[in-house]
């Protein structure tokens, strides 16, 4: 029988340590706040597995062919970044909130080097799947409300509040990239830009970083910083866009002890 812990939605708590590495989507309880100098560079994502630069390019040139921006950004002299950071944040909120469905493959990279890979499944809102490849064994799976990390090799499933994790974010109906409310910072490289989410809340503290192709606007990594300042990244891949899911991909099945 699946042994299965609900988890408080006031309560402020740490994760377990398996799932803490397990997408790097930690609920950053009690993580302090890590400070974003000027000078801190974009980290760079790792190529995924069988990586070819010409195929990522034309999946690179589909994503952009589907997600072209269509608006002019409006540029405010009183905002915090500056011209070309507010017309790139445009254009990644743009794409960011151009789809629904998404799919692909998906490789991560722990603080000590743990490597671990497989499939995501995403709807917005608020639904996510991540099937993890041997010897992981590990499924989670967001339904809108609830997250449900199960532990396939124990046969245990541990139940957290959606809202409680940065995956709030990869999974609004519509979220605005553009707000210095919600981006606390923005890093430029030559082929990345990455924005920066600070979490300042009663129960939810810690640093979230969204790595975007600078030519596509297409979602390439995220990095979740904790308390010690090590990093948990995931890298997305092969991704496609639009595409039909199966019924109850996204279903928690909760049972009692």
């Amino acid at each position: 029988m699946t042994g299965t812990t609900g988890v408080p939605s006031t309560a402020r708590f740490r994760l377990p340590g398996m799932f803490r590495l397990a997408l790097g989507l930690s609920l950053l309880a009690e993580v302090a706040p890590t400070a974003t100098a000027a000078g801190d560079p974009v980290p760079l994502p790792r190529l995924a597995p069988a990586y070819s630069p010409a195929a990522h390019a034309r999946a690179a040139d589909a994503t952009a062919a589907i997600a072209r921006p269509q608006t002019a950004p409006a540029i405010s002299a009183n905002s915090r970044f500056n011209r070309n950071q507010q017309i790139a944040l445009h254009h990644i909120n743009e794409y960011f909130n151009s789809f629904r469905m998404m799919e692909g493959q998906f490789i991560q990279f722990g603080p000590n080097g743990e490597q671990s890979e497989g499939v995501f499944f995403l709807s917005r809102p608020g639904r996510i799947r991540f099937r993890y490849g041997p010897p992981a064994r590990l499924d989670v799976i967001a339904d809108g409300s609830s997250v449900a990390i199960r532990d396939n090799r124990n046969n245990t499933q541990d139940l957290y509040p959606l809202s409680k994790t940065p995956l709030r974010y990869l999974l609004a109906d519509t979220i605005d990239l553009t707000s210095q409310d919600i981006v606390d910072a923005v890093r430029e490289e030559a082929d990345l830009i990455a924005l920066i989410i600070v979490e300042k809340s009663t129960f939810v503290e810690g640093k979230l970083t969204l790595i975007f192709d600078r030519k596509t606007y297409e979602l390439r990594q995220w990095v979740v910083t904790d308390a010690q300042g090590l990093d948990t990244s995931v890298a997305i891949y092969n991704v496609r866009i639009g595409r039909p899911q199966k019924a109850g991909l996204y279903r928690i099945t909760v049972s009692a002890r």
